[in-house]
């Protein structure tokens, strides 16, 4: 299987746009590359080549549904084998990947997904050591409900933390919990494991995907930010609410306020970790919020697809810092489309 370079070359462009592109052959026939996805998630490019002749045929013509349909194959080979053995896996990988790493990847669910009423993207960096940044989700008849997590630390002990933090969440969110009790029970499951000393910062949230309506708890974190029409309207503000784990002396004021936001369709909300705005440049200089919503909004006026939206801002990142992340740093994306019209009628 061989490696190309995302950014460099033409299959690299089919990668990146999610469409099937062509180029000639040494030998005067036609390399036919084609995407490899699974659902929306991007797992690499097929090259396969044909007879010149065909190419008119490929965009419209029985060739070109062969080779999607080949191409689909393909996938789901890969996909289906992924379980069972870990050539695909070494095949993927790029470096060692760190223990906290291995056990953080290990539970995460697709960085990718979309359907009639949602689409989400999520992206990890740094990919090979990342440990207490994660991500959660889950999308359902009517909800979709989304969970960013920053585990204090690094290293194994802030993986294991935020492994048992998507394990509460998962726990309250399969039991139909609200948002207040799930919170309530991994603070409670964080604090009974680590004593108090290790916690997390989280966004827990959920979206109505009948009528878009969005709620959200914020427990020490940076805000969400709602973007429309590739814009920055605001900062998504609720009360905050202590890191979950955190032991405090005394009676502080334990309420957990829920915010809520109408979004209209197509509005996109971006949750993420200091990591991300808070990235330093060998000078010293934040990356910041501003340099983070110009980005998406160049991307999105690109028509990029959402995935690659969060690999270009990864990569923005990396290159903002030369390469060497001084933190984890996180983002899940969640775009709501509405397909009730009926619901946002007064």
């Amino acid at each position: 299987m061989e490696t190309l370079s995302v950014d460099a070359t033409l299959p690299g462009r089919a990668f990146q746009h999610v469409e099937v592109l062509t180029q000639g052959a040494p030998d005067g026939r036609l390399r036919v590359w084609l995407p490899l996805l699974d659902g929306i998630e991007r797992l690499g490019v097929l090259g396969v080549t044909v007879n010149a002749a065909v190419e008119p045929k490929i965009a419209t013509g029985l060739i070109g549904v062969r080779l999607r349909r080949f191409a689909a194959l393909v996938t789901e080979l890969i996909m289906t084998k992924m379980v069972y053995g870990d050539t695909m896996v070494r095949l993927r990988r790029q470096s060692e990947m760190g223990l906290a790493a291995e056990m953080q990847w290990s539970l995460l669910p697709p960085l990718t997904f979309a359907c009639d009423e949602v689409t989400i993207a999520a992206a990890l960096e740094p990919a090979y050591q990342v440990a207490g940044d994660t991500v959660d989700y889950a999308v359902d008849p009517g909800w979709t409900r989304v969970a960013v997590f920053d585990g204090m630390g690094h290293g194994l002990r802030s993986a294991q933390l935020a492994a048992l933090a998507v394990a509460a969440y998962r726990n309250g969110r399969r039991a139909d919990r609200s948002l207040t009790d799930t919170a309530t029970l991994i603070h409670d499951a964080l604090i009974e494991a680590f004593g108090g000393t290790a916690f997390a910062t989280a966004v827990l949230a959920e979206l109505d995907t009948d009528t878009g309506m969005l709620s959200w708890i914020n427990a020490g974190h940076p805000e969400p930010l709602l973007l429309r029409n590739g814009r920055l309207v605001r900062s998504l503000h609720s009360r905050p609410t202590l890191p979950l784990g955190l032991a405090v002396t005394g009676r502080p004021d334990t309420t957990i306020t829920v915010g809520r936001e109408q979004l209209q369709p197509d509005d996109r909300v971006l949750f993420y970790t200091d990591g991300v705005t808070e990235a330093r440049s060998p000078t010293g200089v934040f990356f910041g919020e501003q340099a983070l919503v110009d980005l998406l909004r160049r991307n999105f006026a690109a028509g990029l697809p959402a995935p690659e939206t969060m690999r270009r801002v990864v990569h923005a990142l990396l290159d903002h810092q030369e390469g060497q992340l001084t933190d984890d740093a996180t983002l899940l994306l969640l775009e709501w489309r509405n397909t009730n019209t009926d619901a946002l009628l007064p």
